[in-house]
């Protein structure tokens, strides 16, 4: 397992990070957020051994990184951020290079690399130089040196960045399959990203960990939880009865506050402390016959609780 304790690195009289406590196990994905400069990439580096901190420990698998940090890394993938490459090697030339720095024999290199290309998609671009490749490619050649090597555990920066929508789901899917018997960590700040792969997220600001919990559970925190939004057919209301709706709707005994958009001919209505309305909507819409287009529940905003706990 990772076993972090006191994480600390400084650089200079700036601390990126701030004593960082946290334990991950086998089969989770735990996914790092925060905004730009909350210490992210700073705490990936030290874990991977790229970084030395400044106080602390972390132990992968047992192997600390301060005082046996080859051992921690030989059963460690590690995708930075830009994924910095050689770019006079090809593909190919480049993967052979990583599998001989890892010490793989022959006959499991022939084996490896077939299969990161094959899981990739590298086969079209495998003997281009890696310079003359699009940013996706790029991408794609710095994933699969990290899982070259079959790690227990497996850290990704920004896995996805400069990737398409079709890329993105495979890199996902692929994430999703490789999970069950190691440990991933993903820094990003794409939030459906961590929605969709992590089974736990971690918010970081100013290099401290402000929340630790579920993306799911995270998701109930946010005010949208269980809000109610109603969807009238297009110019079948003018303004002035969007808002005179919105106004009876606020009324309801547990909604905190109901916002209409007339452009969108649309009302939402938000819970007091993210309780159920919809049955209270619905008795309200069929007593006013109001005969809406759509009525739905929302489950909650991932960016709106991200926001709500870095700005605090």
């Amino acid at each position: 397992m990772i076993e972090v304790s006191k994480l600390s690195k400084n650089y200079g009289e700036f601390l990126a990070v701030d004593a960082l406590n946290f334990q991950v196990d086998q089969g989770e994905v735990l996914g790092f957020l925060g905004p730009n400069g909350a210490g992210k990439t700073t705490s990936m580096r030290m874990l991977a051994g790229f970084v030395t901190p400044t106080a602390g420990d972390a132990r992968i698998y047992g192997h600390s990184i301060c005082n046996d940090s080859l051992a921690a890394r030989k059963i460690m993938g590690y995708l930075p951020e830009g994924a910095p490459l050689y770019g006079e090697m090809t593909p190919l030339k480049f993967l052979r290079f990583i599998a001989d720095a890892r010490k793989m024999l022959k006959h499991e290199q022939t084996a490896a690399i077939g299969s990161v290309v094959d899981t990739l998609q590298l086969g079209s671009v495998l003997q281009q130089p890696i310079d003359t490749l699009s940013k996706g490619y790029r991408r794609r050649v710095g994933l699969a040196q990290a899982i070259l090597h079959d790690p227990k555990v497996l850290i990704l920066d920004e896995p996805t960045d400069g990737l398409d929508p079709n890329q993105k789901h495979e890199v996902r899917k692929l994430i999703s399959t490789m999970s069950a018997d190691r440990i991933i960590l993903v820094s990003s700040h794409i939030l459906e990203e961590v929605a969709a792969v992590c089974s736990r997220a971690i918010i970081i600001a100013q290099g401290r960990i402000l929340a630790d919990s579920t993306p799911q559970a995270l998701v109930k925190k946010s005010e949208w939880h269980n809000a109610v939004t109603l969807q009238f057919w297009k110019n079948s209301l003018s303004d002035e009865e969007i808002e005179a709706r919105t106004a009876i709707i606020a009324g309801i005994a547990n909604v905190k506050r109901a916002e209409s958009n007339t452009i969108e001919q649309s009302i939402t209505a938000f819970p007091k402390d993210g309780a159920a309305i919809i049955h209270d909507v619905n008795q309200l819409v069929a007593m006013m016959k109001w005969a809406p287009e759509q009525c739905r529940v929302e489950i909650g905003k991932l960016d709106d609780v991200f926001r709500a706990i870095t700005t605090q």
